[in-house]
């Protein structure tokens, strides 16, 4: 297993100076590696795993030596991204399998990244294989620059014949749905409010609509401790009535979902609009969207497991590296969880990795293709 990740990541070109390297550089990503697998979150810390588990280090990667922490930091500053993140991509399928037929994108920015030294945030636009938690690809977003831009860019390089592109408001643009049919794939996207007349008859038909003929429906509903959810949609049979329907390529279904939720007595409702290439129930609907969350869960855990909004290293280039990393630790850990069918949170499982370096070993050589 050592030598397999040895030889991945030497295929990675170090840029440092030969006589000032005292550290190669596979050796400081198999560090940084298993550093992020436990859950660790910053820099010093990564140093400091490495000088508690040299033993481990020496007999898995056959090294012992620890780099510092400015050493560490100026490595993740100048080592390639889209580099190491072919690498981490190729590993990632070797564990989850190349399976999915959902691919949902979305941004998010990294809130200290707009410190005393940055002028903005910065913004990474990632695309994600739901099914599988696998990262497809993630582009750098400036503050001040659209998403829209680099989403279709991204569109360029997937292959996404026979996939369902699913997005909120940022991708319900003409052109944005045009590359998509042209690339053979489909689509279902959020509608809001920058699409207003679009947006304004969808929301209006859905509010005067009492003729049951004309549409779909599909419930479903969970409780989770003194939460309860309700989800309901509504799928229009006809949209000959949508004034704008042949401005968007492929366009075939309109839809409102109704979210229903009641927690500790307070009662919410709000109801969202998509329009969708796709003609299926709308229980199927329901699992499109439902199955997007995915994306948002998984920006929610980089936060909460990884505290990436307090991670304090101003570097984009070493931002951008840690976040593939993490990306990487929750694809692995997600694998893990389903292949045991384990319980524990996935923060948990992380610190049983730290603790026991067998889990660690384990993890490392799942595998779970579907």
């Amino acid at each position: 297993m050592g030598e397999e990740i040895i030889a991945r990541f030497s295929i990675i070109e170090d840029f440092r100076c030969e006589c000032n390297v005292k550290h190669k550089l596979v050796n400081i990503l198999i560090l940084i590696m298993c550093a992020v697998l436990c859950g660790i979150d910053n820099s010093k810390n990564m140093v400091d795993y490495g000088r508690n588990k040299k033993a481990f280090l020496q007999k898995h990667f056959g090294f012992s030596e620890t780099p510092s922490e400015a050493t560490l930091s100026r490595v993740l500053a100048v080592i390639d991204v889209e580099c190491v993140g072919r690498i981490i991509f190729e590993i990632m399928q070797e564990f989850v399998g190349t399976g999915y037929d959902n691919i949902a994108f979305d941004g998010k920015a990294i809130c200290s990244t707009c410190g005393s030294n940055a002028k903005e945030k910065l913004h990474i636009l990632t695309a994600y294989a739901v099914e599988n938690g696998l990262c497809l690809a993630q582009m750098q977003v400036s503050e001040k620059t659209n998403e829209i831009p680099i989403f279709r860019e991204m569109l360029e390089v997937l292959d996404i014949k026979g996939k369902t592109i699913t997005s909120d408001a940022m991708g319900c643009q003409k052109d944005t749905v045009a590359k998509i049919i042209e690339k053979e794939g489909d689509y279902c996207i959020g509608l809001k409010g920058n699409q207003g007349a679009l947006h304004d008859d969808v929301r209006l038909y859905f509010e005067e609509l009492t003729d049951k003929d004309l549409y779909e429906i599909a419930q479903t509903s969970e409780k989770s401790r003194d939460r309860y959810e309700k989800r309901t949609c509504y799928v229009y049979k006809d949209i000959s009535w949508l004034e704008q329907k042949d401005e968007w390529a492929g366009l075939k279904s309109v839809m409102a979902i109704r979210r229903d939720v009641e927690r500790k007595d307070v009662k919410t409702t709000e109801t969202l609009y998509y329009i969708s290439s796709l003609e299926t129930s709308p229980k199927e609907f329901l699992k499109i969207v439902r199955k997007h969350w995915e994306i948002e869960a998984m920006h929610w855990c980089l936060d909460v497991i990884f505290n990436e909004d307090g991670c304090l290293l101003q570097n984009t280039n070493a931002q951008l590296n840690l976040n593939l990393w993490r990306k990487f630790a929750l694809t692995l850990h997600k694998n893990f969880k389903e292949r045991t069918q384990s319980k524990k949170s996935m923060k948990s499982t992380m610190f049983s990795c730290l603790l026991n370096d067998n889990l660690l070993i384990e993890l490392l050589q799942s595998r779970n293709y579907r």
